[in-house]
């Protein structure tokens, strides 16, 4: 599987938006419940400045999780993350139809997502990336993989890359 900077820098350049899978890509998979039934998630602050960094350059960032959660909810508001879409297990469909209202082509937006209900957003999108561990539709589907494990800066690693390669703002 070819990792990040083996993609061509004018696919980079391209990119508009950055989608990803919350559970498996900004966390590490693992949901805590307590007895009370409490949920609590840990998300990587290198991911969070990362996608920070992309919106204070007119990039856009959503995230499309399979599953509704408070966590993510309350994270997702603390980093001012603009689409936040939850309980879609359709990921293709709402990665498409968040490109459409956005004016967005596939070329321009890149989806990072570990699982087989990813696969449909991975092959569409421009740039698909999956996570080390990813279940084998999602890396069947993906462009190229993190070298970071999800949860633990992969994000940041397709943040960083991203930033690099474009020569104008993500709204241009």
């Amino acid at each position: 599987m070819p990792q990040l900077n083996e993609i061509p820098a004018e696919r980079w350049s391209r990119l508009k938006l950055l989608a990803t899978d919350v559970d498996g890509v900004l966390t590490n998979g693992s949901i805590h419940v307590s007895s009370d039934g409490t949920e609590t998630k840990t998300f990587s602050v290198l991911d969070g400045l990362g996608m920070v960094r992309l919106l204070r350059d007119d990039c856009v960032v959503a995230w499309i999780s399979g599953r509704a959660s408070g966590a993510t909810s309350v994270r997702a508001k603390e980093l001012k993350i603009p689409h936040i879409i939850q309980g879609r297990v359709d990921k293709e469909t709402a990665l498409k139809e968040l490109a459409s209202a956005l004016g967005f082509a596939a070329e321009e937006c890149a989806y990072v997502g570990d699982d087989d209900i990813d696969a449909g957003a991975l092959r569409w999108a421009g740039i698909g990336i999956t996570v080390p561990h990813a279940i084998q539709a999602a890396i069947d589907a993906a462009d190229c993989t993190t070298i970071k494990p999800a949860g633990h800066g992969a994000i940041r690693e397709v943040c960083d890359r991203m930033l690099s390669h474009r020569s104008t703002n993500c709204s241009s």
